[in-house]
């Protein structure tokens, strides 16, 4: 039986109280006690195997910011299929980032998003294949991100929340009939962690981010995310895709306060 990472019920029990780095030598995955509590609630007695060969992330060392840290999927294996990753980070208050699943128009795996770190942490992708659970991670130096003040002051962030954007990069492949794309979605969205302090009356602010997006080209699904407080404020995500001839891409998505969100962002070149 295949097992089905679900970020609800993970969340449920786990939620308490510069360049990035080309050599990955710099930061493998450390020895972990907080994994070794971690690990069962998330995959339970399933077999993870190593992911060298099949998927690589690249993270830095060092977090520039700790409220931003990027982090890049790459597939290194052209024959699997990646159909959905779950991101942790072993030492944030709710460890379990997010759980993407991905459509096959995604193609082989190339992937981006940015993160919170609230301290020293390995960050770990456990990706499922039709051969099972494969995981590989980084260790990042970066303290606070959870905690970190937001931006903007709760009123102007609130008012401009749910505007999204995209850009798209053509490349070289625009030339082919089935055209390999990137594209990059903006969210506007606070996504507070429950963390921070209004910075006028000290008083902490009410968790309230993005728990679901999927995104759309035409009736095709690209990727979906199921997400907690560890992804970054005002959400962006970097992504390779094979282009099906549809005119546009539509964003889904909804909040922790019931809020929807719906855009349909018209495919353009501009970059």
């Amino acid at each position: 039986m295949r097992y089905k990472l679900t970020i609800a019920a993970v969340l449920a029990t786990l939620f308490a109280g510069p360049v990035l780095a080309t050599d990955t030598v710099e930061n493998p995955l450390q020895t972990s006690a907080t994994w070794d509590d971690l690990k069962g609630d998330i995959v339970g007695e399933v077999l993870l195997e190593n992911a060298d060969g099949l998927l690589s992330i690249n993270a830095p060392y060092r977090a520039h910011d700790a409220a931003t840290v990027p982090i890049v999927l790459k597939q290194l294996d052209n024959t699997a299929t990646i159909s959905a990753a779950t991101v942790v980070i072993d030492e944030n208050p709710a460890p379990v980032g997010a759980v993407f699943g991905f459509g096959k128009d995604m193609g082989v795996l190339d992937f981006e998003m940015r993160v919170r770190v609230n301290q020293y942490s390995n960050i770990r992708v456990i990706a499922e294949t039709q051969d099972g659970l494969f995981m590989t991670g980084r260790y990042v130096k970066a303290s606070g991100g959870c905690s970190a003040p937001a931006t903007k002051d709760p009123e102007a962030a609130l008012a401009g929340m749910g505007a999204m954007k995209l850009r798209q990069f053509a490349g070289d492949a625009i030339q082919m009939s089935t055209p390999r794309r990137e594209a990059q979605i903006m969210i506007r969205h606070p996504n507070y962690s429950g963390l921070q302090r209004n910075q006028i009356t000290q008083l902490f602010i009410p968790a309230h981010f993005i728990d679901h997006m999927e995104v759309w080209q035409g009736d095709a699904l690209l990727f979906t995310m199921d997400g907690g407080i560890s992804i970054s404020e005002n959400p962006v995500f970097r992504f390779a895709y094979n282009d099906n001839g549809a005119a546009a891409l539509t964003v889904k998505a909804t909040d922790t306060e019931g809020n929807t969100f719906e855009t349909v962002l018209p495919k353009s070149v501009n970059g």
